[in-house]
């Protein structure tokens, strides 16, 4: 069962949102300056308005309006290049903690335990990454500049409607009750519904993910219905909840609607009343009228981002979330350096589900340039004690100690997008380009990549590479990153016949002179090592030399016997020696 990355609590998400905004007050107090000048300026336009009414009503020359025409234009020329400058410095600060924001979640994702991403599913972490990051970045560079604009336009008109007369503001402020109610509505509906919606949506993906990357193993078991059926199921949920959400939308708004047009005619009718009884002008009324009808747009505007900024406030506390996870598992123990090993496990269990070990109590030594092949029947536990010994997991009891840093290879090799020599680089930032021909000479794999070239783009919408060149790839990315202890996960899996040949010579020359634990998926591989530690359901059942070992007839040799076809009655079939036994 998968147990998705965390989300973090509203009041640690803000906390961080603090911390990204702190080095950056100078810009944030520069931007709030401009744009209150610019605002400040635009308030201008109504009184004007009202001016020209007054001078009509007082039936005064024509030539009279020219000057507040012409401070109209003015007034509009500087709220525009205020306000435009304004904007811009707001998107640069959303812009600059957004890339902070991005800096950090990256960082930490790609260092976390690759147990617990596994746990999560990778759907998971891909939904943070693309939806919910992308979420965020709209919010920043849409929503940011465009609130801070018209809570200063609400704030500014309301102090505006109170110089022009107090009981204007006081019939303003029908509406706010309304809006308030609305807000609060909202916000209490939509925090969840938003946040089941983020969750839907990696669960969703997650479901397409392991569907599509397991397409041959589906189709393999007739499983097509069932994967369908899932994906319909979360599919289904995933609509549902959207659903929710514009239904929620279209009653905020026509909420939105009563609260305006309820506080337009108390604005109205306070006009009416207060020219009748001439406390104020009709231009006064009429700027009054204006200002709260002014109000419209930004009211709508910053309640109507209460939407984007819901669904942004869910995606941000799920990167929150990442950002605040332990960047890595704790490393391996050292293994003493006096010791000549290199690999020293004591004791070791492990369970991925409680009540179901993989391990049970294994103990192995791997001594210093020593090259162990670890075999057995699927399920004996080869894989997990090879991550163990990586680091990738964590042991549920006993101890993995390591002399130095270790270096993984697996069946599942990433190409990354980018050139060849970039990819090789990763291992070795500083490499010469002579040093990765080195590299790639040494894995036999110089001849196809200088035909390709180093500036060659691989990976994802460049030049694809076979399953073998993949590995290749990724072994010369092993010899540059020079680890103590290299541990192979089945290396040779993914490739055909004449592919596994390639890369068991490859293999061979990655990790000549340094310490390795091999997984064997042939047992050619295993032949040709060190030492061979057989598994079964958890336990080391023999240790030995492949020929002490195949010669022994015990578990290895049955493993060989049926690996190499040989009939009990062979005599080359090590097992023919004992009538009682016979390979399966």
């Amino acid at each position: 069962m998968s147990e998705l990355l965390p989300t973090a609590s509203p009041r640690r998400t803000w906390t961080v949102v603090l911390g990204l905004l702190r080095p950056q007050r100078a810009l944030g107090l520069s931007g709030f300056a401009v744009l209150v000048a610019g605002t400040a300026a635009g308030l201008l336009t109504q009184p004007l308005l009202g001016h020209i009414v007054d001078l009509v009503a007082e039936r005064n020359p024509a030539e009279a309006l020219t000057p507040p025409v012409l401070a109209l234009a003015v007034v509009a020329l500087a709220q525009g290049l205020a306000t435009g400058y304004g904007l811009t410095l707001i998107a640069r600060l959303g812009e600059t903690m957004l890339a902070r924001l991005r800096e950090r979640f990256v960082a930490r994702a790609v260092r976390l335990p690759l147990e617990q991403v596994e746990k999560a599913g990778s759907g998971d972490l891909t939904a943070r990454v693309t939806g919910d990051v992308s979420q965020v970045a709209e919010a920043m560079r849409t929503a940011l500049p465009e609130l801070a604009r018209s809570v200063l336009v609400i704030v500014l008109t309301l102090v505006a409607l109170a110089v022009v007369d107090w009981r204007f503001l006081l019939a303003a402020l029908v509406a706010v009750p309304i809006q308030a109610y609305t807000a609060r509505w909202y916000v209490r509906n939509a925090v969840p519904l938003y946040a089941r919606q983020r969750i839907a949506g990696g669960a969703q993906q997650q479901q397409l993910l392991e569907s599509i990357g397991g397409a041959a193993t589906v189709r393999a078991f007739r499983l097509e219905d069932e994967h369908l059926a899932e994906v319909t199921e979360r599919s289904a949920h995933a609509v549902e909840l959207t659903l929710r959400g514009v239904r929620l939308v279209l009653r905020f708004y026509s909420r939105l609607h009563v609260a305006e047009y309820a506080g337009l005619a108390a604005v109205l009718v306070a006009g009416f009343f207060m020219v009748r009884s001439g406390t104020v002008s009709i231009g006064a009324a009429t700027a009054a009228a204006l200002y709260f009808h002014g109000l419209f747009g930004p009211v709508n505007t910053a309640l109507v981002l209460i939407d984007d900024a819901q669904s942004a406030a869910a995606s941000l506390a799920r990167l929150v979330g990442v950002i605040d996870l332990p960047a890595s598992a704790p490393r391996a123990a050292e293994a003493p350096a006096d010791s000549g090993d290199a690999v020293r496990v004591s004791g070791l269990a492990h369970a991925y589900q409680p009540g179901r070990p993989v391990l049970h109590g294994v103990d192995l030594t791997v001594r210093r340039g020593e090259r162990v092949a670890l075999v057995g029947a699927s399920g004996a536990g080869k894989t997990t004690l090879a991550r163990l010994v990586a680091g990738v997991h964590q042991p549920a009891t006993g101890a993995v100690q390591v002399a130095g840093p270790v270096a993984m290879v697996t069946q599942d090799v990433h190409v990354f997008a980018g050139t060849l020599a970039d990819d090789l680089r990763l291992a070795r930032p500083e490499a010469t380009d002579a040093e990765l021909r080195a590299a790639l000479d040494q894995v036999d794999a110089l001849g196809w990549a200088e035909t390709l070239g180093l500036d060659t783009v691989v990976g994802e919408g460049g030049h694809r590479l076979t399953a073998t060149q993949a590995q290749q790839l990724a072994l010369a990315r092993l010899i540059l990153a020079d680890p103590a202890v290299a541990v192979l996960d089945e290396a040779t899996a993914e490739a055909g016949s004449a592919g596994a040949r390639v890369l068991e010579k490859a293999i061979d020359r990655a990790v000549d002179g340094r310490t390795a634990l091999v997984v064997a998926h042939r047992l050619a591989q295993a032949a040709a090592t060190d030492r061979v530690v057989v598994l079964d359901g958890g336990r080391v059942v023999e240790s030995g030399h492949h020929d002490d070992l195949r010669a022994s007839g015990g578990r290895y040799a049955t493993l060989w016997a049926a690996w190499a076809g040989l009939r009990p009655s062979d005599p080359d079939n090590p097992l023919s020696k004992d009538p009682s036994c016979s390979a399966p």
